[in-house]
């Protein structure tokens, strides 16, 4: 039975599959301000300060795998 090895750093790949989440995220965050602005427009103005703190909020936790990515690879 032949076994692959893996060289170099996986954290990149661990990365990568953070960031899946993230990016999902972002898009439903901004689909939803999408949706509720073509629902009421009269209320665009009034929600678009959530979407950037919804959206800061989803940004923080793809930063958390990048920082957890090289804290783990330093082992």
């Amino acid at each position: 039975m032949l076994l692959a090895e893996v060289t170099g750093s996986t954290a990149a790949i661990g990365y990568g599959l953070a960031a899946i989440g993230p990016g999902i995220g972002v898009g439903l965050v901004f689909a939803s301000y999408i949706q509720s602005t073509a629902r009421q427009p009269e209320s665009s103005r009034l929600t678009l300060p959530y979407v950037w703190i919804g959206f800061a909020v989803v940004e923080a936790l793809a930063l958390l795998g990048v920082a957890f990515g090289f804290v783990w690879a330093g082992n």
